[in-house]
């Protein structure tokens, strides 16, 4: 490809919304350009770069048996209906009506459109197990799109669902899968990949697990062991907590004058935070209630508590709705509660196994000191709800817990028959006997893997492409084209690169030298050729390596069979 012909600009300035690296390269690099927030269209560059990694995935995929397939990506309402997800999922869920005002959707994700597709395919133990995938684009319409390619509302991505007879079966395979994973984003060159524990969430299912790329970029917490045998994503992660149990004091009334947040009372009172008890109200699903109860040091972990709850959704109760039950704003407490009934209560066990704790009195300016859960409230639902802390004790090793942040770039799940039941895809066994498929899915996001691959590899002038996924695999720069030395060795070196099958990238655009290094740093590529007046005085030009500073001087004569040799041996490192 000529620079002069390629379609994509550089741009010298970060984009003002750009806030991480990956995005500001995207967009000056030439690789994508947003059309509206959260949705992009890839330019030549980005294209070859996705294309690549989908063919890292085809081909890790087919080493565990996929078949490709390809479902729509317009589904109708009768089959999310089937799973029970068109009225669960929210507004993410993008729904609309066609011309025959039929109740349509955009696909986020294919489970019914799979299962509706294998039960037609499928009835025989015979023929399992099987697994399908699909590279496709999905739509998820994000309420606050961000960070470029990262979070995105229209994107690209591999899903790959395993049908099987029995749980045993999904296990075994599930670790091929994990193992295929593991495969895709070394060959991609992705660095710093971790495999997390993580919450099923709208996808379901009882074990799940995400690949994060460790990075500051990242939007999720990811707590870590100092060892690495311990990873857990913040919404499951626990921690070894010790509570201390003394003699229990007597109940005490005591004034707090304009007292509200748990710091001010404590500092009030001379205690520290872990001496107090925390209110908290949510409303679920069902618009009920939810007093959550927890020690003054912790913060409730909503997953836990939806996942508790078995409510896909909790929202922060208002003032008026705390009020209903007799609970003061401010000073709530499950003490002295009016309306009690007309609550749930839930208590993480750093409370109840915690003694003498301060609690709010549900009277505006009081709280009770000395509140102990076992003899002063009955009836209570007693878990754990608390959000794990740097820190804090690791429940293997007991070492303090890192806390680090990440991309999730994919994840697998063990969905078992949560959409086989309800959608009846079934088999029928060696006697006869029907039983629902048991299932399992896969996801890798194509965009936003290059997106994290440009996080994890790049420096002050641009990304650092691995030569697996790289746009191109040489980059010609032509110093004074105009001289006819310079000329017509450039365009002979660039026709034999090609006619050996190398993927080359010529500028002939006859810029400036700091002008054509600039670029080539924004398009990363990983060898670098420099051709001019001084490399020709030794028959020779100049090669460097991207990121690497030392360059070197290599005669004209063997330059493509050198850079074949080059090539190939980089290109291992990814097999």
């Amino acid at each position: 490809m000529r620079m002069s012909k390629l379609v994509g600009r550089r741009i010298k300035e970060d984009p003002r919304d750009a806030q991480i690296i990956s995005h500001k390269y995207i967009i000056r690099g030439g690789y994508a350009r947003m059309v509206s927030a959260g949705i992009y269209s890839l330019l030549p560059l980005g294209s070859r770069i996705c294309s690549k990694i989908e063919t890292i995935i085809r081909d890790e995929m087919n080493s565990i048996e996929g078949q490709e397939v390809l479902m729509p990506v317009v589904l109708p309402r009768e089959l999310w209906e089937e799973s029970g997800r068109y009225k669960s999922v929210g507004e993410e869920l993008l729904r609309f009506k066609d011309r025959n005002e039929k109740d349509m959707l955009l696909g986020m994700t294919h489970e019914e459109a799979v299962v509706h597709l294998i039960r037609s395919e499928v009835n025989s133990y015979k023929q399992l197990p099987i697994m399908v995938y699909q590279i496709q684009t999905k739509y998820r319409d994000e309420a606050r799109p961000r960070a470029g390619l990262i979070r995105v509302r229209e994107f690209t991505m591999k899903d790959a669902y395993s049908f099987h007879e029995t749980q045993e079966c999904l296990e075994a395979y599930y670790e091929r899968a994990h193992k295929a994973y593991e495969n895709i984003f070394r060959r991609i060159g992705m660095k710093n990949v971790v495999s997390i524990k993580s919450d099923s969430g709208m996808m379901g299912g009882k074990v799940s697990h995400e690949f994060m790329a460790l990075s500051e970029a990242g939007e999720d917490t990811i707590f870590m062991s100092p060892c690495g045998n311990y990873k857990a994503n913040k919404d499951i992660a626990v921690a070894a907590w010790k509570f201390t149990k003394e003699t229990p004091k007597e109940l005490e009334k005591v004034h707090t004058p304009s007292k509200e947040t748990i710091e001010e009372v404590a500092t009030f009172l001379g205690l520290k935070p872990e001496n107090t008890g925390k209110a908290v109200f949510y409303i679920d699903c069902n618009e009920n209630l939810i007093f959550a109860m927890i020690r003054g040091d912790f913060e409730v972990n909503e997953t836990k508590l939806k996942n508790y709850l078995k409510s896909p959704s909790l929202r922060y109760a208002n003032d008026d709705e705390i009020r209903r039950c007799g609970a003061v704003p401010g000073y709530a407490s499950p003490l002295s509660l009016t309306n009690r009934s007309k609550l749930r209560i839930v208590v993480d066990r750093s409370v109840a196994e915690s003694s003498n704790l301060v609690v709010g009195a549900n009277e505006k300016d009081y709280h009770f000191k000395n509140f102990n859960l076992e003899r002063d409230l009955t009836g209570t639902e007693i878990t754990e709800i608390a959000t794990v802390r740097a820190g804090d004790p690791c429940p293997l090793t007991g070492a303090p817990l890192e806390e680090k942040r990440g991309i999730e770039v994919g994840n697998i799940f063990q969905l078992g028959t949560k959409y086989s039941e309800s959608m009846n895809c079934n088999y029928l066994d060696k006697n006869g006997k029907s039983h629902p498929m048991v299932m399992g899915c896969y996801g890798i996001g194509v965009g936003r893997s290059m997106a994290s691959v440009i996080e994890l590899s790049h420096d002050d002038y641009g990304p650092i492409w691995p030569m697996s996924i790289a746009p191109y695999q040489i980059h010609i720069c032509a110093l004074n084209i105009k001289e006819e030395a310079v000329k017509s060795t450039a365009e002979k070196l660039y026709a034999n690169l090609q006619s050996k099958g190398i993927e080359v990238i010529f500028d002939d655009r006859g810029e400036k030298a700091g002008f054509m290094f600039n670029d080539a740093d924004l398009i990363g590529v990983p060898f670098r050729v420099i051709i001019s007046p001084k490399t020709l005085e030794t028959n020779s030009v100049e090669f460097g390596i991207r990121g690497v500073k030392e360059k070197q001087m290599i005669p004209i004569e063997d330059l493509v069979t050198r850079f074949q040799s080059m090539i190939s041996e980089e290109l291992k490192k990814y097999q």
